[in-house]
């Protein structure tokens, strides 16, 4: 017998046959309207499965034979060059699932990479077994309980009281463990989750309007759905009100953005469920407190609703039996709210009288793009563009990440990303080959970085270490672009050229004029370098341990960095070279900061004295003690030391295992040498292993108190006070103030003959390196010239174009001449060297 669903104002989902007239009016109104629709599918089961009876009817019509959308039902919109086509209609109020990636809460993600969606798994299935172990501890417990309260003899009772109680500490010591477990996963996780993978949906290998998720296992998807309602949860409690309470009362009073999207849940058994959804773009605290009204839990919507949640009448309840349509779970939810808000003993505070100002809601649903493979960007410069103008308070490194996602924009519409690229990599070996939209993705943590590849420098390796540097000095050249140089004073009044960068920065960041900036606004754009570089790493420092590091002068006039990449910089500092070393300990600078165990953090200390809170350390302190190290020759001092950790720290972010002692036994913590097991950090992978002087691993994990200790406070002080402008900043400053020759000073000692000679043969095969590789690139510079002029002649001959003019030929002649020339000297010169080395 068929039972009769309850009428009331939850609405009941349409069938088949309206959703099939619903896809048809779609896909010809795209049509009509030059833009791309989202696949069929979509439509049909997560479109159409989430509006009500009389919904579609209201929203679809007949036009020469052909359905399609009413004009009132859609609106066509303009991002920047794309287009996006809006469908606008009542949806169901429980039908809507938070997007996991609002940039409200995009600090609470990490980078997505294999190594941590592995390590989510662990962490998944660790937490199951802590679960069942805290069971079997309390189940042990009440045994305890029970044999302390068991009459019988006196003997058989205290055997089996002790029995009870070696069960109870066999189990409170499997919850500690797996508990410890627990904290190292989290640890290596940097305490937040890598952030789900979205890409257009393809179909027949053509990009469609809509996102699908990489495949999940089922565990792992709701773990990681969970998360992000609760991180929402916690970003949302800083809003002035109650946002669920004001739903219940007023209802939804603006309209949402939601956009089509497939999750892909693995199940235990190796099937694959393939669920269509819509996630809100904008209004994800809506979307959110709108199910918590509804008493439905989002990870429900896209893994598949238990049915003992959802019953109807007269049906027998089954635990472990998942729905997967979304017409079936809203149809059970509207059946069950209707029936109970007809009864008259429905108390107020019940959900389905709670949810009747929001049983529908207004919402617009993306169904179309006139460009699918940027939709993602798409809707979240939208989604962005919505809350930097909203008047919603932002976590401060959330708007900051947003807002370098909104220059970053900026510089891509004016047609100036290339060219700015281009002109901070001056050796890139291909910067007119560089996929803007892949350098966008990459520089805002949105995708992988290796559309950056382009440029590094020829004879440079790629790999991670190498990709993340050209992402740390693309991000500084987008927030302190170079300026042009300053015209000669000539006591006439002038206007500054500023160049066609910083009016970008300027406009964005709505800064004040060029001759305006002061102290504020350097720090203020330091803290958008810090949160933008802070996306690049998986454990997140306090993006406040950067302030300091630039100044107005870089603020004004540009970041001035070192051209040279990583490997020079190397070879440049193991061959003497103070600037080199002053450079690299820039490139460092982040990598300190967002490290397992950081070695710069906020400034720390008493600035009224040392008794009282410890040693005063600021970032600049820090950074000015690294560099002033190099020139110093204490005993705990070295260049091995400091290159072999500069090595390990730069490489750090990408390690998969942690860190082992020399002998196989597990480190510590430097500054934990004296702690108890249970006290001690758990290590894991991306710690280091502090060196010694001669550069090998020793068998403790460099950390702060190592790094203070090897750069104390005293270091930097020196550097400091010698120098008015920013110490660490400078490298032609840092180079002055750490060079070899500062024992040539009037009064000093001169150097021992014998420590000259061994640095000399210490340094001499970097500098080596380094000849050889400048004079690689002059050869390959001579064979592309010559190419060129190859084609050129070919070029002439076959058009029978007229000859260069005598004089530009002879000056290009003059200075091929003395090119030559100097090559042949410095053939003179090898040939000195090679000789010069058999005597050393």
């Amino acid at each position: 017998m068929v039972t009769k669903r309850p009428d009331g104002i939850f609405p009941y989902i349409s069938n088949d046959a309206y959703a099939q007239r619903l896809a048809d009016a779609v896909e010809n109104t795209c049509e009509d309207q030059g833009v791309v629709p989202p696949p069929r599918v979509a439509v049909i089961e997560g479109l159409a499965t989430a509006l009500g009876d009389t919904e579609i009817k209201a929203l679809v019509a007949t036009q020469r034979g052909r359905k399609v959308l009413k004009p009132t039902a859609y609106r066509l919109v303009q991002a920047g060059t794309d287009k996006v086509l809006l469908l606008m209609c009542d949806v169901h109020g429980a039908a809507v699932v938070p997007w996991d990636l609002n940039d409200r809460t995009v600090s609470t993600w990490t980078p997505p990479s294999p190594e941590a969606t592995e390590r989510v798994e662990a962490l998944v299935a660790t937490e199951a077994a802590l679960l069942e172990a805290d069971k079997a501890l309390k189940t042990a417990e009440k045994e305890r309980e029970a044999r302390r309260r068991a009459p019988g003899d006196e003997t058989f009772t205290a055997q089996a009281l002790a029995a009870a109680e070696e069960k109870v500490t066999q189990a409170a010591r499997r919850v500690k463990e797996i508990g410890r477990k627990r904290a190292a996963l989290l640890s290596a996780l940097g305490g937040r989750r890598p952030r789900p993978v979205v890409r257009a949906v393809e179909e027949d290998g053509e990009a469609k309007s809509a996102l699908t998720l990489t495949e999940q296992p089922y565990d792992v998807a709701v773990h990681l759905q969970r998360y992000a309602a609760d991180s929402l949860e916690r970003a949302g409690k800083r809003r002035g009100y109650d946002l669920t309470e004001s739903l219940v009362d007023a209802g939804q009073l603006t309209k949402g953005m939601n956009v089509l999207q497939q999750w892909q849940i693995r199940n235990p058994d190796g099937s694959v469920n393939r669920l269509w959804r819509m996630a809100a773009v904008t209004g994800n605290n809506r979307a959110r407190s709108r199910l918590e009204v509804f008493g439905v839990r989002a990870e429900y919507l896209v893994t598949g609703m238990p049915q003992s949640l959802v019953p109807v009448r007269k049906e027998k309840s089954n635990p472990t039996l998942l729905l997967l349509s979304q017409r079936e779970v809203l149809n059970r939810i509207s059946w069950r709210f209707n029936e109970e808000s007809a009864k008259p003993e429905t108390v107020p505070e019940d959900p389905s009288v709670r949810a009747g100002k929001i049983a529908t809601v207004a919402s617009e649903i993306v169904i179309g793009c006139s460009r699918p493979a940027a939709l993602e960007h798409v809707l979240r410069a939208l989604n962005v563009n919505d809350h930097l103008r909203g008047i919603q308070p932002y976590e401060d490194d959330a708007r900051l990440i947003a807002l370098f996602a909104t220059l970053v924009d900026s510089y891509a519409r004016e047609n100036r990303l290339q060219a700015v690229l281009t002109s901070a990599f001056p050796s890139a070996r291909g910067a007119d080959l560089l996929d803007l939209n892949g350098v966008r993705d990459a520089l805002t943590a949105n995708g992988p970085l290796d559309p950056l590849e382009p440029l590094l420098p020829t004879g440079e390796d790629v790999s991670p270490v190498t990709l993340r540097d050209i992402a740390v000095r693309a991000i500084t050249t987008l927030v302190f672009p170079e300026l042009p140089p300053a015209p000669p004073q000539t006591g006439k009044r002038t206007v500054r050229d500023t160049g066609p960068y910083w009016p970008i920065v300027k406009g964005t960041l709505q800064e004040p004029a060029w001759s305006q900036i002061r102290a504020k606004t350097a720090e203020d754009r330091t803290r958008l370098w810090s949160a933008a570089v802070a996306q690049l790493y998986l454990h997140r420092g306090n993006i406040l341990s950067a302030l300091g590091m630039f100044g107005v002068p870089e603020a004004r006039d540009g970041s001035g960095q070192d051209p040279r990449p990583l490997k020079e910089l190397f070879l440049g500092a193991e061959g003497g070279d103070a600037t080199a070393w002053a450079a690299l300990v820039r490139r460092m600078a982040p990598t300190l900061i967002h490290a397992p165990e950081p070695f710069i953090t906020p400034g720390q200390g008493s600035e009224a004295g040392d008794g009282r809170k410890g040693v005063r350390r600021t970032p600049k302190s820090a950074l000015a003690a690294l560099t002033l190290a190099y020139s110093e020759k204490t005993p705990n001092l070295s260049r091995e030391l400091l290159l072999a950790f500069a090595k390990a720290v730069l490489e750090h972010p990408d390690a998969t295992q942690p860190p082992e002692r020399p002998d196989g036994r597990r480190p510590v913590c430097y500054g934990e040498r004296d702690w108890g097991e249970d006290e001690q950090t758990a290590i894991v992978a991306g710690m280091v292993l502090a060196p010694d002087t001669e550069g090998r691993p020793t068998s403790y994990v460099a950390d702060k108190a190592w790094f203070d200790e090897i750069f104390p406070v005293e270091l930097s002080r020196a550097v400091l006070t010698s120098t008015t402008g920013d110490a660490t900043g400078d490298s032609s400053a840092s180079g002055d103030s750490s060079g070899t020759d500062r024992d040539t000073f009037h009064g000093e000692v001169p150097p021992d003959p014998r420590d000259t000679l061994a640095s000399l043969r210490r340094e001499l095969p970097a500098r080596v390196e380094l000849a050889e590789g400048s004079y690689q690139r002059a050869v390959d510079s001579a064979h592309a010239l010559l190419a060129d002029f190859e084609e050129a002649r070919r070029l002439r001959a076959q058009l029978n174009a007229d000859t260069l003019p005598a004089d530009q030929r002879i000056e290009w002649m003059e200075k091929l001449a003395k090119v030559r020339d100097a090559a042949q000297d410095s053939v003179t010169t090898l040939s000195q060297m090679e000789a010069l080395i058999l005597q050393i």
